[in-house]
């Protein structure tokens, strides 16, 4: 289950696509994508999800990039918070097997209202998140869950480790790797991030695959000093447009878009969305894109203006492009905190 700005689909998770070298230029990969987006839309999922490890394969096949990623690279002696307001709750550590509850429960209210992240089974918390294997370390320390509580009941946790260094003269140089952190509240996020950044014996810390709209860039005091890298983020698919359009919500007003999908054109046509859904319709269109663009809309990780001012969709009139950015309305930018 993708959550979508205001809803969730059913999605596929695509991973582990390749062509053995001795099979290149033979339409292998074009048959791999023909039978994963029949057997996808055969299933009932509307939307296919992926890493791209090459990005321009995926065009072909009307994935579209969903939004950007940032990795970031924070120094203890300058992670001051813009505000000195006091810090809530207390942080404890938990044992990985007494992690899950808490983590479960948070990380489901987390991923319930924010687009791109998918719901987690307790299997897939238990063998990828709540596991520490030594190959998964990557010369750090073993995998820490520390649980913000407030009121006695879990508000937050981080999960990171500590790569111990020392610098000559024993000056402590460690590193701390956040492989993710996940709160309930603002206050929550920003006293869960606090214990992290004033961890001892750690001269930096480091965090990936935050989305773009973070907090953390506006409780620095130093935004400057947080070395911020994007990426670029997940690719989509629309399978089914019908169903993944009806599975979002809508702001005010109305537009019609005309979708182009050569691989899959039982999507292709004409769409009305507004506030109260989506449904084909015979009306002029306003915009007119391949699928694929559609796909950087879909989760709000782009604007309609983006995508026009990239060439990448036409519109009728600069009052169409702000309709239907009105009409898609955004609820945060996408976040996927793993790869899969």
């Amino acid at each position: 289950e993708l959550t979508t700005p205001g809803g969730r689909v059913k999605a596929a998770g695509v991973t582990m696509v390749g062509v053995q070298p001795t099979h290149r230029r033979r339409g292998v990969l074009t048959a791999m994508m023909r039978r994963q987006l029949d057997d996808s839309r055969a299933r009932g999922e509307a939307v296919a999800y992926l890493w791209a490890s090459e990005e321009r394969i995926y065009g072909r096949f009307g994935y579209g990039l969903t939004g950007l990623s940032a990795d970031v690279e924070i120094s203890r002696e300058r992670a001051e918070f813009f505000t000195g307001a006091a810090t809530v709750g207390r942080v404890r550590l938990v044992a990985l097997a007494e992690a899950l509850n808490p983590v479960r429960a948070i990380f489901a209210q987390v991923a319930a209202t924010r687009p791109g992240m998918f719901a987690r089974s307790d299997e897939w918390l238990m063998r990828r998140n709540l596991v520490d294997l030594s190959w998964m370390r990557a010369g750090g320390g073993e995998l820490v869950c520390a649980l913000l509580e407030i009121d006695g009941a879990p508000a937050a946790y981080a999960l990171y480790r500590f790569d111990a260094k020392w610098e000559r003269g024993g000056i402590p140089a460690g590193v701390v790797r956040v492989a993710e952190a996940m709160a309930t509240t603002p206050e929550a996020m920003r006293a869960i991030w606090r214990y992290l950044l004033d961890l001892d014996w750690c001269a930096t810390i480091k965090a990936g695959f935050l989305p773009v709209d973070h907090p953390l860039v506006l409780l620095a005091a130093e935004p400057r000093r947080m070395r911020t890298q994007l990426r670029d983020g997940c690719f989509a698919r629309l399978v089914d447009v019908d169903a993944a359009l009806r599975a979002r919500k809508y702001g005010p007003g109305e537009i019609v878009i005309e979708i182009a999908d050569a691989f899959c054109p039982w999507n292709a046509g004409r769409w009305l969305v507004r506030d109260d859904g989506a449904t084909r319709t015979d009306r002029a269109a306003d915009l007119s894109c391949d699928v694929s663009a559609l796909a950087s809309a879909y989760l709000g990780g782009f604007s309609w203006a983006q995508i026009v001012a990239s060439c990448r969709a036409k519109a009728a009139s600069e009052e169409a492009v702000t309709r239907a950015d009105r009409v898609f309305e955004r609820r945060g930018a996408p976040w996927v905190p793993e790869i899969f």
